[in-house]
């Protein structure tokens, strides 16, 4: 489409007389109505110099970034006569500011009117006549000390940006100049800027009565984006209403920074009906789930792993977790991934590897597991090779690291969040008891910043109240190996192949 000289004025007096029109008339982008409510609130403390203060939290996938670049473009072009100078910040700059500078480009490029007026200048400034926006990263490192926002001042994915390095470096850039302020982000702990910035704005609100806070849930979205409430419900599905990530991403809950992992809530959905067994049952399939602990003597301790986290030191106890894998769930067109029940269990205190070696070739010759999920990290090496050249491709070695351990942690609460990790009927069994204790006592921290990461496991020290004996993690830790078990996509009648691939949210928890 082109447009005529004598048709400019027509078209640019149309395409700023409100953001709805400059996106539709522009970029062909329709704002939803959650979308329009923002613009019009941001705009109106940008041209009557309020300098308000705002906290839009958005789900994932629901059009904040392409809403921040219309913003941003419609701003631009309609103070292009101004001297007008706006700062965006992001928590990285590979790549978020890169992609936040991107998607303006894109929306520059295909206006009528600014595709011919904008320019770069080094690379991190965008420029419309005499109105400027700056990108910069919010990188506890990164050198900013200096810009001004003398009209408006975005900090995008604000959950992920250092409290300290806001009100150090960031907050200064609006202060002379009494600038708008724009909070974008999904909602994470309550220890997060975001989250104190959401505090103050409430407050604000509830003294004059202006609203300055946009929290927007999947169930907002799917009002103006149907095809969103079932993207959303296939997350559900796969990971629980009551995943931390899920309440987060979607549903714009603050999550606990710090808790225990199972509440009684949680507990409930890994309880099953299904009885123990000592013998395997014929034409069922099973998987062995092996945490390693040190030899009588050995301490126990790796301090060369990097395991930082609660729970990470090793115990002298090696904890075996039977499971059978339940096809059940296979064939369900989302999940897609079958149900693990809990069967057997097994646990050497103290106990020479040599022996558990032994041992565990009799119980593989007699259960005739699939695979067999081994902890290598440390001493547990050496097991796991020599079960590996034992038993071949059956084996699996994982390794615990700060993020592996962290992706275990969120894969283990989607599969009992799901329903998909039963644990067998009570038997009155000690084992048992011990499981339930281990996860009764288990906590979780969640990690500040983008990585998502978990720090999770039975706090070194805690104690059983009724002994004074120590509790450790080993069974529960080997209970949740069996989220390793959903690499591995599973064919109807027990067969397998290739690797599955991961969803998007799935991918959120890996990279602490």
């Amino acid at each position: 489409m082109t447009v005529e000289p004598g048709e400019l004025e027509e078209y640019l007096r149309q395409a700023l007389a409100d953001p709805c029109a400059f996106s539709r008339l522009s970029a062909g982008m329709h704002l939803r109505g959650y979308q329009q409510e923002v613009a019009q609130a941001v705009i109106d403390s940008v041209l009557y110099g309020r300098g308000l203060s705002f906290v839009v939290m958005f789900p994932r996938q629901s059009g904040k970034n392409e809403l921040q670049a219309h913003l941003e473009a419609y701003l631009l072009t309609l103070l292009s006569r101004s001297d007008c100078e706006m700062v965006k910040i992001s928590p990285t700059w590979k790549p978020q500011s890169q992609n936040a500078m991107r998607r303006l480009e894109r929306v520059l490029k295909k206006g009528l009117v600014t595709r011919s007026l904008w320019e770069k200048e080094s690379g991190y400034i965008y420029r419309v006549g005499r109105a400027n926006i700056y990108f910069f990263s919010g990188e506890p490192q990164a050198n900013i000390v200096g810009a001004t926002a003398s009209t408006l001042l975005e900090v995008d994915e604000a959950q992920d940006v250092k409290i300290e390095k806001y009100d150090h470096d960031i907050a200064p850039m609006a202060a002379s100049t009494n600038a708008t302020r724009v909070f974008w982000g999904t909602a994470w702990t309550g220890q997060t800027l975001l989250a104190r910035e959401l505090r103050s704005a409430r407050q604000l609100e509830r003294a004059d009565g202006i609203r300055r806070t946009f929290v927007i849930d999947a169930d907002r979205v799917a009002q103006d984006l149907p095809a969103y409430a079932h993207f959303v419900r296939e997350q559900v599905l796969k990971h629980g209403r009551m995943n931390p990530i899920v309440r987060s991403q979607f549903y714009s809950e603050e999550v606990e920074a710090e808790a225990g992992m199972f509440p009684a809530e949680r507990q409930a959905m890994m309880h099953g009906n299904h009885p123990a067994r000592e013998v395997p049952l014929p034409g069922r399939l099973y998987a062995f789930l092996l945490d390693v602990g040190g030899e009588q003597g050995e301490g126990g301790a790796f301090p060369d792993t990097g395991l930082l986290e609660i729970g990470a030191v090793k115990r002298d106890s090696t904890a075996l977790t039977v499971v059978e894998i339940d096809m059940a769930t296979l064939d369900d067109p989302v999940i897609k991934a079958p149900t693990y029940r809990v069967t057997n269990r097994r646990l050497w205190t103290g106990a020479n590897h040599t022996r558990i070696y032994a041992e565990l070739l009799a119980l593989a010759e007699s259960w005739k597991p699939r695979r067999i999920i081994v902890d290598a990290t440390g001493i547990g090496a050496g097991l796991a090779s020599f079960l590996q050249k034992a038993l071949g491709g059956r084996v699996v070695p994982f390794i615990f690291t700060a993020a592996s351990k962290s992706a275990l942690g969120w894969n283990f609460l989607s599969l009992c969040d799901t329903g998909r990790f039963k644990d067998h009927a009570r038997d009155g069994s000690k084992l048992q008891a011990v499981f339930w204790q281990q996860a009764e006592l288990c906590q979780m921290e969640v990690a500040e910043g983008a990585s998502h990461g978990l720090r999770w496991g039975v706090p070194d020290g805690t104690k059983d109240p009724s002994n004074g004996q120590p509790v450790h993690d080993d069974l529960l830790i080997s209970a949740a190996m069996c989220a390793l078990l959903d690499e591995v996509k599973w064919a109807s009648g027990g067969g397998q192949g290739i690797i599955r691939g991961r969803d998007p949210l799935e991918e959120m928890g890996k990279g602490f």
